[in-house]
């Protein structure tokens, strides 16, 4: 039990890393039922019920919170919306693999919109160098080898691309307006998708959206591998990770999904995943990586 205890932040951060890395191969699947918007509809339902449950339960929630509103609502648009759309169009235009690759991008975009908009953050030569590589990379899968999906492909990154850009502008303003409040992240993390369900309840296009429900694979991808393991249980463990190990380490673990994708994708599922799409993922890491250089 000692042992368990000791070596549970890394369990986790693995864990952690294999969820969300798998998240793309449950949205191509429901892609082929369901319209993106709705996918992102049962993700955010299904991954909102258990974060709202944890929340109450450790009394994080203050009434005195909501005078933020405004800065929830954005976070819910930028954060969770868009990102999740994008993300979703993404991987039903791509390859699994592929759209799980261009998602270990976002801290690129980040970095690029915090230069933009954080004076202190400073774009000396290997971050810029970073930017360079990493960029090549999201570029050379735009144009993959594999035969069959060209048409559809470029579009597809675009919508990764969309998704990368919104989430990392979520940290931006996250560090500009919601830092200071010292609001706790998780309840920070409840309001954000609060807000995004009651958007999406409004505005869904609930036609044929129980399709999903003929297929068991891709209902039980859906609901617990995209929502509650994928989105509410993968707050949880981000959560722990950040307290055990604090918030640089824990953000590294953005280097497995990518992996897990690409295995599952090329491996489990089969996809015609070439060498030049792993090479220009070898570069994405490798910007990513330069950025993280101090």
């Amino acid at each position: 039990m000692a042992d368990l205890k000791k070596h549970l932040p890394l369990i986790a951060f693995v864990l952690l890393g294999v969820i969300w890395g798998s998240n793309f191969i449950y949205m191509k699947l429901a892609a082929q039922l369901i319209t993106p918007g709705q996918i992102v509809f049962y993700r955010v339902l299904f991954g909102f019920m258990p974060i709202l449950i944890y929340a109450i339960v450790t009394k994080s929630l203050r009434l005195s919170h909501l005078r933020h509103s405004i800065h929830f609502f954005v976070m819910s648009l930028l954060a969770t919306t868009v990102y999740y759309f994008g993300f979703a169009k993404g991987a039903s235009l791509l390859l699994s693999g592929l759209a799980g690759a261009l998602s270990g991008s976002i801290p690129l975009f980040s970095f690029v919109l915090a230069i933009c908009f954080i004076a202190e953050e400073k774009a000396v030569f290997l971050k810029a160098v970073g930017i360079i590589v990493g960029f090549v990379g999201v570029a050379m899968i735009a144009n993959p080898s594999s035969e069959g999906v060209q048409s559809s492909n470029f579009l597809g990154v675009l919508y990764m691309v969309g998704g990368s850009l919104s989430v990392g502008a979520s940290f931006v303003y996250a560090k500009k307006f919601l830092t200071p409040l010292k609001i706790p992240a998780l309840a920070l993390t409840t309001y954000q998708l609060g807000f995004a369900m009651l958007l999406l309840i409004l505005f869904t296009d609930y036609t044929d959206i129980t399709n999903v429900f003929t297929d068991t694979h891709a209902t039980l991808g859906l609901i617990i591998g995209l929502g509650i393991l994928g989105t509410g249980l993968a707050y949880m463990i981000y959560y722990f990770l950040v307290a055990r190990m604090g918030a640089v380490t824990a953000s590294s673990v953005t280097y497995i999904p990518p992996l897990v994708a690409l295995f599952i994708g090329s491996i489990i599922v089969g996809e015609p995943i070439g060498i030049k799409d792993y090479l220009a993922t070898v570069l994405i890491f490798l910007g990513v990586f330069l950025l993280r250089k101090r």
